[in-house]
Order: structure tokens, then sequence, then C-alpha cells
């Protein structure tokens, strides 16, 4: 299956896949021919600049990206207009590195940076102005002359988005959360520590309201666990 303007379609050919282009509103065929651009603009020109760039992945501008040398993008991953993506460099001996796994889309105005390791897992989603924070900055010595903005700390830092999991617009996650995976991070949490696989986390800090059961194959609060039907 391929994906026009939103829309599902089956692999039967150029001409029918033309004509199904076509047949779609003019708004989705002015998406779907910025979405071929992007993808053809990144083949060519980022596969130069990234640590490495999967076949399929559109950046759409204006985007922020700093310390490209240090970051992987996969495949069919779509990177939406306004997002700031950077890795900055603190210790040599602890390179930064972000991960981006295969059909990741990253919506508007998200914010990824990190001096150290941020890894998103495959099927991935960041809702528009998510951010994972994988760097501080160190405000203790009140007495130095760089202003705390400008101070970075966390080169040895590890922030993890599990395969399949959806952070909701306006979601927080702090730096060396743990996100398991086909986990929803409701929009505006703030994400610390750990979070398990299979649940929908919500607030400030993040708590758990559903978790999913295996035995009986449904969703519930986390209380009712176990329990039967």
């Amino acid at each position: 299956m391929s994906d026009i303007g939103g829309v599902a379609t089956a692999p039967d050919g150029a001409s029918s896949r033309l004509g199904r282009v076509l047949a779609l509103p003019l708004c989705d065929q002015l998406n779907f021919a910025w979405l071929r651009y992007y993808r053809a603009k990144g083949w060519l020109l980022y596969r130069g600049i990234f640590a490495s760039y999967g076949r399929g992945s559109a950046i759409y501008p204006p985007t922020l990206i700093g310390g490209a040398r240090f970051i992987h993008i996969g495949e069919r991953v779509i990177i939406r207009k306004g997002v700031r993506l950077e890795a900055v460099l603190l210790d040599p001996d602890r390179p930064p590195e972000i991960r981006i796994g295969d059909d990741v889309i990253i919506e508007q105005d998200a914010h990824i940076v990190t001096t150290g390791r941020i890894l998103i897992g495959d099927r991935a989603g960041l809702g528009p102005r998510a951010t994972i924070l994988g760097a501080s900055h160190p405000f203790f010595d009140v007495h130095s002359p760089v202003k705390i903005a400008g101070r970075f700390g966390g080169a040895g830092s590890s922030t993890e988005i599990g395969a399949g999991s959806l952070l909701g617009a306006g979601s927080v996650v702090q730096m060396n959360a743990k996100i398991g995976k086909h986990v929803v991070v409701g929009s505006g949490a703030v994400v610390r520590g750990r979070v398990p696989d299979y649940c929908v986390v919500e607030g400030n800090p993040a708590a758990v309201v559903l978790r999913h059961d295996a035995e009986h194959d449904r969703w519930q609060p986390p209380e009712t666990k176990g329990r039967g039907r």
C-alpha cells in the first residue's frame, strides 16, 4: 500500500497511481507534490549531510538542524516545518547522537535537542510542539559570566521513545526518560523517569491512566489490571 494525500492506495501501476492523484482535491494534489519534492530533495541533498539518511524521508522547511553529522534519519521519516533538530557536541569522547527510526512522523514546531543520546523507535509520532529534552542548562554557578541559556550539560544522557509510541501536542519528555513501546503521552504531559510498554500517561508529572491488559486484551485503568470482565 502507498499513501497519496492521506489516502491509502494499492500499487497497481504508475498510470493508475497518477489517475488516483488527479482524482484528489487540489489541496491534496499539492500536498502530494510537495511531499514528493521534499523526498527527492532529501535523497539528493541530506544524504551527504546527516550521519545517515533513509529513502523516502522528507524534511519540510524551515527547519533548524544542528550537528547533522550526529543525526541518523531512518526510512520514510516525515519532519514538518518549524522543527528544531539539534545534536550539540560537548565532549568529543562522548559525542551526541539522535537516531530516528523508520516511518516516524514529527509534526510542526517539535523540539528535539540533545548533548547526549536520543533514540526514537520505528513508527513513533511526535505531535505539534512536542519536546524531547536531551540536555540541561546548569545554573548552580551564580558567578559565571555565561548566561544560563548558554550553558549546556547532559553529555552522558540517554533518552528513549519506544517503537509505535505517540507524544501528544505540547508534551515534554525530560532528559533520561525511557518511554516504552506503544505508549500514548497525553497533550501537555511532562514525562520523567520510565514509562512501561502499552499504556497511556497524562499530567505533570505524567502518570499511567490506562494500561493494556494482555490477558483480557483490553485497555483499563491500572488499578483494575488482572481482574475479570
